[in-house]
């Protein structure tokens, strides 16, 4: 008899992990509880046993690439001599290359390995760009006192997929405008309300310094940097050698830079792209972790609703060219709300259009977008509401991590 083998669908896999994770978090949880009523009993009715696992500070990094949004921080906690627990994925983050002392980092995995420690963490406060909490495989610990979410970018607090934020007690925002949304969405979901806090973007501050000692280019080119979001409304994923071969053609210095998910997600096409180009010697790629050098480097960017749009003209101050600022809300937090992206609607103000039928004429193009104080306003205008507090985001998230935790302990007391 012919055994076939089993499969099971990703969906259906992720329901598996979370019912078995479940399960386990549960029997553990109980397990532990029996274990320090034992040691209450075996102490003669002591009751301050401490459990010995109990971190009280813990940030979790899902990846190397939010080290800017987490070294502010770390640096804080650093400062004031302040133990902190730091969760990353592998061995090749940064944080081993510090010489911290009150940091203590820790490898717990990626996915569903790191997903099986944190679910049965005991802390006091947990600090995570990772949404999602208690949607899918992260679920929310029971020996977790707070989850706070901070943001790794500045724009809309509702481009998560569905529920996002909802089960986090807290987010601290880059700018107060991010609130607006969450608190439609509690009402419209009857949540409770979470601490909106805004603290500035860390990573930005970061990259500010980080840019300021980048020297300047001696005979510098004209530079474009092509940078976009990923997927199949982005802008390489939807005209990929429709753009870049007249950019090419054009004879101006041409950089391109896909988003880190285009590696993961979309190898085949930039495997694609790679072999048509190279032997383009005016066109080059950048998978630096950094966007600072080639941001540096461009005079005009072309995007289309990628983040990186406000990276660029918070820290160059330079003009944005898009195509197709348009992409499918139907998953996302922000369909029920009713309401256009900040990041789009911001992006029609202060870039400027292409279409694809320009594709053809690109070079003429960019040298008639034309940047002007209009723009230039504009810039500085959305600038100042979403990246608040310039350089300070590490030590306002640090004051609110160390009183958040001051106010769990004297209400516990």
């Amino acid at each position: 008899m012919m055994i076939l083998p089993l499969y099971i669908d990703p969906g259906t896999g992720s329901m598996l992990f979370s019912i078995l994770i479940g399960a386990a978090a549960t029997l553990f949880f109980l397990a532990k509880a029996l274990w320090l009523k034992l040691k209450v009993v075996i102490t003669l009715g002591k009751s301050d046993i401490q459990d010995k696992s109990y971190k009280k500070y813990v940030i979790y990094s899902e990846d190397k690439r939010y080290w800017n949004v987490f070294k502010p921080v770390l640096d804080e906690f650093e400062r004031r001599k302040v133990d902190i627990t730091y969760y990353v994925a592998n061995g090749e983050d940064p944080v081993f290359s510090e010489k911290y002392e009150y940091v203590h980092p820790e490898v717990i995995g990626e996915g569903n390995k790191a997903f099986a420690k944190l679910n049965m963490l005991s802390a006091g406060i947990v600090l995570m760009t990772t949404p999602g909490l208690h949607v899918y495989q992260l679920k929310r610990s029971k020996n977790v006192k707070h989850y706070s979410h901070i943001f790794h970018s500045c724009t809309d607090s509702t481009m998560y997929r569905l529920f996002g934020l909802d089960y986090f007690d807290s987010v601290l925002m880059t700018g107060d405008y991010q609130g607006e949304d969450i608190r439609l969405l509690e009402k419209q979901r009857e949540l409770p309300e979470k601490e909106l806090v805004t603290v500035g973007c860390t990573y930005l501050d970061v990259l500010q310094k980080k840019m300021e000692s980048i020297p300047e280019e001696k005979d510098h080119e004209f530079t474009v940097l092509v940078s976009p979001s990923w997927g199949k409304s982005a802008l390489l994923g939807l005209y990929g050698e429709k753009l870049l071969d007249p950019l090419v053609a054009s004879g101006m210095k041409i950089i391109v830079r896909p988003h880190p998910q285009s590696r993961i997600s979309e190898k085949e096409m930039l495997d694609r792209l790679h072999e048509r180009y190279k032997d383009a010697s005016n066109l080059e790629w950048d998978n630096e972790r950094d966007n600072i050098y080639s941001l540096k480097k461009a005079d005009i960017m072309i995007s289309d609703f990628s983040g990186i749009v406000y990276d660029y003209t918070f820290l160059c101050d330079k003009p944005v060219m898009y195509a197709n600022a348009e992409m499918d809300l139907l998953p996302y937090d922000i369909y029920d709300t009713g309401h256009e992206p900040w990041a789009v609607t911001t992006l029609q103000k202060i870039g400027i259009p292409i279409k694809e039928e320009d594709f053809v004429n690109i070079a003429q193009v960019i040298k008639n977008a034309s940047d002007s104080p209009e723009l230039a306003r504009l810039r500085a205008h959305y600038k100042a509401e979403a990246w608040q507090h310039i350089g300070e985001a590490g030590r306002r998230t640090a004051d609110y991590m160390i009183s958040t935790m001051e106010k769990l302990e004297t209400a516990s007391k």
